[in-house]
C-alpha cells in the first residue's frame, strides 16, 4: 500500500477543514465504529490502519480511556498531523505511530490486537490482489474473533440518483464543478469503487468471517468483520 500523492503536506494541513460541512456524516460513522468496538477489553490494543489525521483515535480514545492505539499510515505528513492532534487532546501517551505500509509493522506475535479500524483506505488500492492482501495483513495481526471496522466507497453503479446526491454533498463541502469532474475521473483510475457485495467477498477471502454491513451514507459503506477463529 502506497500513499496517494494527494496526501502531501498541503493536503494534510487542510484535510480536517475540507469537509467540515459534512461533519454529521463523519460523526455518524464514528458512532457506529464506537458501538461495534464497545465490547473490547477495558485495556484493549487497537490498530488504526490508514489513520490519517487521527479522526478515529480522537473519537474513540475519550470514550475508552484504557485503550492503547497503534496508528499506521503511509503518508508522513498525515501521520505527523495525527500525532499533533492526539497529543493536543491529551492522550498521546496511549498512542504509537508507524510510518509505512502495514506489511512493515511487525506481526503481533504473542500480543495480537484486540480490534482494528480501517476507514476509507482500501479503496485507494485499485489492484484487487493488493487490496485483498491488505485485509489479510490486518487479519494476521488480530486475535481470533477480533473485530475490524472497515468503511470504503462502494456503489453498484456510478450514475443515477445516488451519484447525484454524492455530487451534491461535494458541492456542499465547497467543491467546484471542475473538482467534481476530476473526482469522477478518479473512479477506476485511482479509486476502486466496488459493488458492496464484491467488497464483502474480498474481505471474507482474507481470513475474516462474512462481514456484517452496519453503515451506509451515500457511497460510504461500513462493515464489521471478525477475524476467523
Amino acid at each position: 500500500m502506497s500513499a496517494p500523492r494527494l496526501f502531501d503536506e498541503g493536503h494534510a494541513a487542510r484535510y480536517d477543514d475540507q469537509f467540515r460541512e459534512l461533519t454529521p456524516l463523519r460523526d455518524a460513522l464514528h458512532l457506529v465504529t464506537q458501538l461495534a468496538l464497545t465490547r473490547l477489553p477495558a485495556e484493549a490494543r487497537v490498530l488504526s490502519v490508514g489513520a490519517g489525521t487521527g479522526a478515529e483515535l480522537l473519537a474513540l480514545a475519550p470514550a475508552f480511556p484504557g485503550w492503547r492505539f497503534t496508528a499506521v499510515d503511509t503518508s508522513a505528513p498525515m501521520l505527523a498531523r495525527c500525532r499533533e492532534r492526539v497529543e493536543a487532546a491529551g492522550f498521546g501517551d496511549r498512542c504509537s505511530f508507524h510510518h509505512g505500509p502495514l506489511q512493515s509493522l511487525p506481526e503481533a506475535g504473542a500480543e495480537p490486537f484486540d480490534g482494528a479500524t480501517m476507514i476509507l483506505v482500501s479503496q485507494f488500492l485499485v489492484d484487487r490482489e493488493r487490496r485483498r492482501q491488505l485485509f489479510a495483513d490486518i487479519a494476521s495481526r488480530l486475535r481470533p474473533g477480533a473485530p475490524l471496522v472497515v468503511a470504503d466507497l462502494c456503489a453498484d453503479a456510478l450514475d443515477g440518483e445516488l451519484a447525484d446526491l454524492w455530487k451534491q454533498a461535494w458541492r456542499l463541502s465547497g467543491a467546484s464543478e471542475a473538482q467534481l469532474e476530476q473526482m469522477t475521473q478518479m473512479f477506476g483510475a485511482r479509486l476502486s469503487v466496488l459493488p458492496p457485495r464484491e467488497l464483502e467477498d474480498l474481505i471474507a477471502s482474507a481470513n475474516f468471517d462474512a462481514p456484517t454491513r452496519c453503515f451506509q451514507t451515500l457511497f460510504i459503506h461500513g462493515w464489521v468483520a471478525r477475524r476467523r477463529r
